[in-house]
């Protein structure tokens, strides 16, 4: 162990559309939405993360709130590197340190994802001293994070339902035979939930609460067992102008949803239509795993279980099975070197 080495920390970040997750030390010690709030005057980054959410959609025209991953990859590269270099700073452990350390990262990505958009990730780490950068597909991340051993001549498949893109996988001896990904996830839940208040309701709400509609009573399907509660949404009347309150149910949403999970079973069913039989008959006997914040939509793992006729399961702390996953590889580098793309 060399001089240097002492200096190097190491850490595995989950870039995610929705929120950035960064492992220090086998801790979890950033889980924050992916939001910078930019003074328009002076071009400042005033707040991140949490901060920045809580500003969405109640902002004045010299704030403004970007949100700066697009679709799994980085659409203001400006604003993802202050954001990322912003989270890094708040590692408590980091803060305590004299001068920046050098860092030795995992970097998660979608696996749909160009060169060019591959590059643009390395170099935003590079920027932040990240010394040493590895890159890991999203759906690959997920599955060890779900505990599956991934090194073994077995079939698994893995569904991961981001905020940006679905990142369907099949994955067997450390590489993925066929995958998938589709832009069909939370974040186009949340707008087929405005959509859906706005044209059925006269009722216009924002951004965050129809996040807030998705999580209390989401549902992938009309007949639930244990359906939640109704709930009373407040926006602004579209004919009138007033601020207005509805009751809706969870059936109502589980409408608003389907043209959009219609796209992910479709999806699921196309990359088991392209997966080599040998690995099919694996997967006939594990079934599927889900993985990311969409796949806690109530009824959504019975809803594809019904469609593909296979047991559908969903990961224990399902947002966090990603970064989980990055963190054990960033703690095993030798053994999933094959893995890792440099």
């Amino acid at each position: 162990m060399g001089f240097f080495d002492f200096l190097t920390e190491e850490i595995a970040i989950d870039l995610g559309t929705a929120n950035t997750l960064i492992i220090h030390n086998g801790k979890v010690v950033v889980d924050s939405p992916s939001i910078v709030a930019r003074d328009r005057i002076s071009n400042k980054i005033i707040a991140v993360g949490q901060e920045a959410a809580r500003m969405q959609g109640k902002t004045h025209e010299n704030i403004k709130t970007i949100r700066p991953l697009k679709d799994g990859v980085i659409a203001d590269f400006d604003a993802s590197e202050k954001m990322i270099s912003m989270f890094i700073k708040n590692i408590p452990a980091l803060k305590k340190k004299l001068f920046p350390p050098s860092l030795r990262m995992v970097i998660c990505i979608p696996s749909g994802i160009t060169e060019v958009e591959m590059r643009a990730v390395k170099e935003s780490a590079e920027r932040v001293n990240g010394k040493e950068v590895y890159l890991i597909h999203e759906p690959m991340a997920a599955a060890i994070g779900i505990g599956i051993d991934i090194m073994q001549p077995k079939g698994n498949m893995v569904v991961d339902i981001g905020g940006g893109t679905t990142e369907i996988a099949v994955i067997a001896l450390g590489g993925i035979v066929c995958d998938k990904s589709v832009k069909v996830a939370g974040d186009v839940f949340t707008n087929d939930i405005v959509y859906y208040m706005r044209t059925q309701h006269n009722l216009y709400v924002g951004e965050r609460t129809a996040e807030k509609i998705k999580i209390q009573i989401g549902a992938a399907t009309e007949d639930l067992e244990v359906p939640p509660e109704e709930m009373s949404v407040q926006g602004r009347d579209l004919l009138t102008g007033k601020p207005k309150q509805v009751q809706i149910s969870y059936r109502e949403i589980a409408k608003a949803l389907d043209k959009s999970i219609l796209r992910i079973e479709d999806a699921v069913m196309e990359t088991l239509s392209q997966t080599p039989p040998e690995l099919a008959a694996d997967i006939y006997n594990t079934g599927i795993y889900l993985a990311g914040g969409g796949s806690m939509l109530r009824g959504l793992d019975k809803r594809l279980s019904q469609k593909t006729d296979l047991p559908v399961y969903i990961a224990e702390d399902p947002l966090r099975a990603v970064v989980r996953g990055t963190g054990i590889t960033l703690k095993n580098l030798s053994k999933f070197k094959s893995v890792l793309i440099k």
